[in-house]
């Protein structure tokens, strides 16, 4: 298994950035795709974006042209850089791992998930 940190979150106001991190730990970090996902207060977890071991990415349209998902391999680290960011996008953001070709939504295709880190986003 591997082991996820997420990192990076915090208050912002809207218009504002921040960058998140996923700090994998354990097994090979290369071998697995890592997806981002959040939950808001009384809502479902659901998918923000994810990358491949290899480097394909996909995003929730909501966040298409404003978030980015990044990978650095020789550091075990996923990158999670939002820009532009809304009240809306206020929420515990996790990482989670998948097979390293698995880039899409469900999330029971993920595993090893860590345990999030707050984003508030003022208005």
């Amino acid at each position: 298994q591997v082991q996820l940190v997420e990192s990076g979150g915090g208050l912002v106001q809207a218009g504002g950035s921040l960058r998140l991190s996923c700090a994998a730990s354990g097994r090979t970090f290369s071998n697995y795709a890592i997806g981002w996902f959040r939950q808001a207060p009384g809502k479902e977890r659901e998918f923000v974006a994810a990358i491949t071991s290899g480097g394909l990415t996909n995003y929730e349209d909501s966040v298409k042209g404003r978030f980015t998902i990044s990978r650095d391999n020789a550091k075990s680290t996923v990158y999670l850089q939002m820009n532009s960011l809304k009240p809306e996008d206020t929420a515990v953001y996790y990482c989670a791992a998948a097979p390293s070709w698995y880039r899409d939504s469900d999330l029971r295709k993920y595993n090893c998930w860590g345990q999030g880190t707050q984003v508030t986003v003022s208005s």
